[in-house]
């Protein structure tokens, strides 16, 4: 375990040494997070690297999924296959704080690195376990992704486009969430730990952390005998003569604003529209009036009216829109780090830090770019690394 934490708001978990073992996106979100407050997070990857590397357009050995979660760590290749590797990980684990791993039920178990053997002889270690469906059950066994654990929690489901069809979320959601309910587990397993005086294993998985975000969905669902319906006709989506914008509505007043606001005071006073249950029933005859009425105006003229009405809505950007968006500019909710081979790499800023720490993250690193460096720091000598490299056990890229 390491010394004693030195704790700030702005890097509470200064001194906390993690092991990062997974790859993707869900754990090494949830191990960079850790780094963004302070910890020294050590990815440890395979000698091809971690297969988010390779997922989507390279620039450089990165692409955006490997350059975004990957800040703020050291990069340590093991050849898990050898067995030097292994121990080399079996030795490092033992002055860890917090091991995360991805790999499917019981491999880590297989690899000597399964969380009863190594709590023996670290007791404080704080383990996390990351998968698709978790480590038990009928499904523990099954591939997970971002994708079906999306289509698995119901969230596709509820996502319906305009055509009818469920559609999956854009971006991948599951992955992140998961990584935020890992970093929260852990953040109340160390803070126990520091009275209690050990950790425990932690168990999180896609399927569940996404089934989270549905939150009340699964009850209305129960409670009104099958599909419900639309919460707040006419919220949603509605193309203007010159974009697209969202309106959302939370109380009745606010439809016969909106009404006014757009000219159409009829259909405030039409009774089929006469409160939110009815317009869901009838919403078919609604929704298409208010379309024709949006497409006559631009979005601007249309949020002055909205907004002057104390009617919620707004502008749908794209990511780049909303990286020059001017509000984005000046509470600097975005963050820019350099990365080699890449270039700039944008971000969105992490919610809830003390400070501006996560722009002074160190960028993603090179596949082992840092092996010997760690090793010496865990008290390998020279010599001794020196053998490791030839053998293969440890990779180290050319500086």
């Amino acid at each position: 375990m390491a010394g004693k934490l030195t704790p700030t708001h702005e890097a509470p978990y200064r001194g906390l040494k993690v092991l990062d073992f997974g790859q993707g996106i869900a754990s090494p979100y949830c191990a960079m997070l850790l780094g963004v407050y302070g910890a020294d997070v050590i990815k440890v990857e395979p000698p091809e690297g971690d297969w988010s590397r390779y997922l989507g357009t390279t620039y450089g050995n990165h692409t955006t999924l490997s350059a975004v979660y990957n800040r703020g760590k050291r990069s340590l290749c093991l050849d898990m296959k050898h067995k030097d590797g292994i121990a080399i990980a079996q030795r490092l684990s033992r002055e860890a704080d917090v091991l995360i791993e991805g790999f499917r039920p019981g491999v880590a178990e297989r690899l000597g690195l399964g969380y009863e053997g190594l709590s023996r002889d670290n007791p404080a270690l704080v383990y996390l376990s990351v998968s698709g469906f978790g480590q038990s059950g009928p499904y523990a066994k099954r591939p997970g992704s971002d994708s079906v654990a999306q289509a698995f929690s119901g969230l596709v489901s509820v996502n319906l486009g305009a055509d009818g069809v469920p559609h999956r979320v854009g971006t991948t959601i599951s992955d992140v969430v998961t990584g935020v309910y890992a970093f929260q587990a852990i953040a109340t397993t160390l803070f126990a730990r520091a009275t209690v005086g050990t950790g425990r294993w932690i168990d999180v998985n896609l399927c569940q952390s996404t089934s989270a975000l549905l939150g009340h969905k699964v009850a209305e669902f129960i409670l009104e005998g099958g599909a419900p319906r639309a919460l707040n006709v006419p919220a949603g989506t509605y193309q203007t003569r010159d974009g697209w914008m969202m309106v959302t509505l939370v109380n009745e007043p606010q439809y016969k604003r909106l009404c006014g606001a757009i000219g159409r005071e009829d259909l405030a006073a039409d009774p089929r529209f006469a409160d939110f249950a009815r317009r869901a029933d009838a919403a078919d005859a609604l929704i298409p009036q208010l379309r024709e009425v949006f497409l006559t105006q631009a979005t601007d003229a249309w949020l002055t009216r909205l907004h002057a009405a104390d009617i919620i809505a707004e502008r749908i950007l794209d990511p780049g829109e909303w990286l020059r968006n001017v509000h984005v500019e000046a509470t600097r909710a975005s963050v820019r780090q350099d990365t080699p081979g890449v270039g700039a790499v944008y971000t969105p800023r992490t919610p809830g830090i003390a400070s501006l720490s996560e722009d002074y993250l160190c960028p993603a690193p090179d596949v082992g770019q840092d092996s010997r460096a760690v090793l010496t720091e865990a008290g390998f000598g020279s010599a001794e690394i020196d053998g490791l490299l030839l053998s293969g056990a440890v990779r180290q890229i050319k500086s």
